[in-house]
């Protein structure tokens, strides 16, 4: 996945989103109310990340205690974070995204969409080589030929 598109729509188009949010409900509830409800939401997060971190690490804990692979509530530990650090950041349309990441039925519907795209966009490693798939693969590749090893030593012209 390219980058600069990423970034560029981080930096430049969600700011964009965020002002244009705020002008418009400011315009129809007030200023001072706006405000109000952008540190209200502000403090929703803060509340809202302890209760929903707390309860993700209690069950990575017992997850980790009985001995079992911990990679889905690790996955839930990230988006709960995501979810409370986009909350705190001021505007609507990041509280929007930060709820959507904090609260569990859409958290979990979150994590399903990520491990699908992340399964397709995974590599995989066959006798040294990058192999870049589609789909999920289960096994190697056996249509593949091994890639020859040639050996031997070679001599620079401009320097014998």
């Amino acid at each position: 996945m390219r980058t600069f598109p990423l970034f560029a729509l981080l930096f430049f188009v969600v700011p964009l989103i965020e002002i244009y949010l705020l002008i418009q409900v400011g315009q129809v509830i007030g200023a001072l109310p706006t405000i109000l409800l952008v540190i209200a939401t502000s403090v929703l997060g803060a509340y809202l990340l302890r209760q929903q971190g707390v309860s993700a690490l209690t069950r990575l804990q017992n997850s980790l205690r009985q001995g079992q692979l911990a990679a889905e509530e690790m996955k839930a530990g990230v988006f709960i974070l995501l979810g409370g650090i986009l909350l705190m950041i001021p505007g609507f349309f990041t509280d929007f995204l930060g709820l959507l990441c904090l609260l569990p039925p859409t958290r979990k519907l979150l994590m399903k969409l990520f491990s699908q795209t992340a399964n397709r966009r995974s590599k995989v490693v066959y006798n040294d080589v990058y192999i870049h798939t589609n789909t999920r693969v289960q096994d190697p590749p056996t249509s593949q030929p091994t890639p020859k090893v040639l050996e031997g030593d070679y001599v620079r012209k401009d320097q014998a």
